[in-house]
C-alpha cells in the first residue's frame, strides 16, 4: 500500500527510487486541476511523444471536471495508451523500472501505471547462424515485445497464448510462455511454470540458459542439448504450429523450444524453404554427416591400429608420415586446437581475419606436418569434422558430437577394438536413457516406434500433405 498523504507519498518514492542518486530516473511534479501531482519514468525508456501529448490533455483539464478514483481519471483522460491504476507499491516500482511511467495524483490512494515504454533495439536483420537460401530475413532481437509481435504476426490464431511471467528476485526478468490453446501439452506448459515461480534466484545471468539451467538443473551431466536455440521467428512459429512451447525471455534475441528430440534439432529452416525432394536430401544429408561427425576419427583411428584388415585398393587411407606423437594424442591436441582457433577468430578485428585465418592455416597445414607433429591425414579428417560440425543447426549439437568423438578416441586408442566398442555402447546407452522435457525418449519417435511422426522428420513433405496430416 502507498501512503495516504500526498507529500509522505512522493518523499516515501523519491527515497525508495534514489531519484537524488539517478540521472536517468525522472521526478516531475505538475499541477492537475489545482491538485498536486506528480511523474516517475526512466530516461530513455519512455516514447516522448506519447508522454507529451498525453501531458497536453490531462493539463487542460478544469476544476469543474470530476473524478473521483485513479481508476475514473484513467478512463477519461488517458485514452490514447494502456492505463492502470494500482496501490501495490512493489508493482509500482518494478513497472517504473520496467520502463512504463507512474502518475501520482493528490487524494488518490492510487497510482496510474501507463505504458510509455520504448526499449533501445537494434533492427530485425537476419541473424548469423540460422541463414537461410530463400524465406524471410527478419529475426529475434532483445525486447521481448517484438520478439512476441513477429511470432503473432505469422499465427493470427486466438488461440495462440504469450503467458507473461517475472523471474529473478533483483533482475525480475520479463519471460513470455508462447503455445497455442489445445494444441501445447498441459501437463508440459504447468510443470514449466511451477519451476520458473518456484525458482529462487536473484537474475538471470545468462538469460535463456539460465532458464535451461532452472528447467533442468542437471543436464551438464549429458552433452545431448535438450533444448533447441533459435533466432528465427518462422522457425519458432513453425514449433509452436507443431504443439511445442517457446518460452521467449527479454533481453535475448535467442528463443528456447521445448520439448525437443534428437529429430527436431536437426531440423533446419532451409529443409522447408526448398521443394519436397530438395528438403528430403538435405535432411538425410545432415543425418549422414551427423553420424559422420560422430565417428569418422575414432574408426580412422581403430583401422591405423588395425592395417591387416584394410584392403590393398584402400591403403591409401592409411597414414604414411612419420611423426613423433602418436596418432591419438594428435587428433586430440587437433581437436582442442579447433576450439582455440574458433575462440581466437571471436576476439580477433573484421579486417584481420581474413589474413590470419590464411596465416594459420599455412602455419598449421604444413610446418605442423613438416615438423613431424601431426600427420596430413590426421589433420584432414580433423579438418573435415570441424567443417561438419557446422551443418548442424545448433551449436549444442555440434559439442556433443564433439565430446562423443573425443569420448570414443579416448576408449579406442587406449584399448583398441573392445575400446571402440565400449564407447559405443556406453554412447547408445546414454542416448536411450536420454528424456526430454516431457518424459518421452529422446529418439522418439523412433523409440518408441511411430512410422507418421519418423516419415515426417525424414521426408519433407508438401504443404498439403502436411495439413491433411496435422489437422486441429
Amino acid at each position: 500500500m502507498i501512503p495516504k498523504d500526498f507529500s509522505e507519498c512522493i518523499n516515501h518514492f523519491n527515497k525508495v527510487m534514489n531519484i537524488d542518486n539517478n540521472f536517468d530516473m525522472v521526478y516531475r511534479p505538475i499541477k492537475i486541476a489545482n491538485r498536486k501531482a506528480a511523474l516517475y519514468f526512466i530516461d530513455g525508456f519512455c516514447k516522448t511523444a506519447e508522454l507529451r501529448a498525453m501531458l497536453e490533455i490531462i493539463m487542460q483539464i478544469s476544476n469543474d471536471d470530476v473524478f473521483d478514483s485513479a481508476t475514473d481519471f484513467a478512463n477519461k483522460y488517458i485514452t490514447g495508451t494502456q492505463a492502470v491504476a494500482t496501490s501495490d507499491e512493489n508493482q509500482i516500482i518494478t513497472t517504473v523500472l520496467s520502463g512504463e511511467t507512474a502518475l501520482f495524483i493528490d487524494g488518490f490512494s492510487e497510482a496510474i501505471l501507463i505504458n510509455t515504454r520504448s526499449y533501445p533495439q537494434r533492427t530485425t536483420s537476419e541473424p548469423d547462424k540460422d541463414k537461410v537460401f530463400r524465406g524471410s530475413r527478419d529475426g529475434f532481437v532483445e525486447s521481448i515485445i517484438l520478439n512476441t509481435a513477429l511470432i503473432r504476426r505469422r499465427i493470427r490464431d486466438p488461440r495462440l497464448i504469450f503467458e507473461h511471467m517475472q523471474v529473478g528476485s533483483q533482475s525480475k526478468t520479463d519471460v513470455a510462455l508462447c503455445y497455442i490453446k489445445g494444441k501445447a501439452d498441459v501437463s508440459l506448459l504447468n510443470k514449466i511454470k511451477e519451476k520458473l515461480k518456484k525458482t529462487k534466484v536473484e537474475s538471470l545471468t545468462m538469460n535463456q540458459e539460465s532458464i535451461a539451467e532452472l528447467l533442468q538443473p542437471k543436464q551438464w551431466r549429458n552433452p545431448l542439448p535438450k533444448f533447441k536455440f533459435t533466432e528465427r521467428p518462422d522457425a519458432a512459429a513453425a514449433h509452436v504450429f507443431e504443439g511445442d512451447i517457446a518460452i521467449i525471455v527479454d533481453n535475448s534475441p535467442a528463443v528456447l523450444i521445448v520439448p525437443i528430440t534428437i529429430f527436431s534439432i536437426m531440423e533446419e529452416a532451409n529443409d522447408f524453404y526448398f521443394p519436397p525432394v530438395i528438403g528430403t536430401y538435405l535432411k538425410l544429408t545432415r543425418a549422414m554427416v551427423m553420424i559422420l561427425t560422430a565417428i569418422i576419427t575414432p574408426l580412422w583411428l581403430l583401422i591405423i591400429q588395425n592395417p591387416q584388415i584394410v584392403p590393398e585398393h584402400l591403403n591409401f587411407i592409411l597414414t604414411t608420415d612419420d611423426t613423433q606423437v602418436p596418432l591419438v594424442i594428435q587428433l586430440l591436441i587437433l581437436e582442442i586446437a579447433i576450439d582455440g582457433l574458433n575462440l581466437a577468430s571471436l576476439n580477433t578485428p573484421n579486417m584481420l581475419v581474413s589474413s590470419l585465418s590464411i596465416l594459420a592455416a599455412i602455419i598449421v597445414g604444413d610446418y605442423a606436418v613438416e615438423s613431424g607433429w601431426f600427420s596430413s591425414q590426421a589433420l584432414l579428417y580433423t579438418a573435415f569434422v570441424s567443417l561438419s560440425s557446422f551443418a548442424q543447426p545448433g551449436y549444442e549439437l555440434g559439442y556433443a558430437l564433439k565430446f562423443i568423438r573425443m569420448f570414443l578416441l579416448i576408449l579406442t586408442g587406449t584399448l583398441g577394438l573392445m575400446g571402440f566398442i565400449i564407447g559405443f555402447v556406453i554412447t547408445s546407452v546414454v542416448i536411450l536413457r536420454t528424456k526430454t522435457l516431457s518424459g518421452k525418449s529422446y529418439l522418439y519417435p523412433l523409440i518408441p516406434f511411430d512410422w507418421k511422426k519418423l516419415r515426417q522428420h525424414l521426408y519433407r513433405a508438401s504443404l498439403s500433405e502436411k495439413q491433411n496430416n496435422n489437422k486441429y
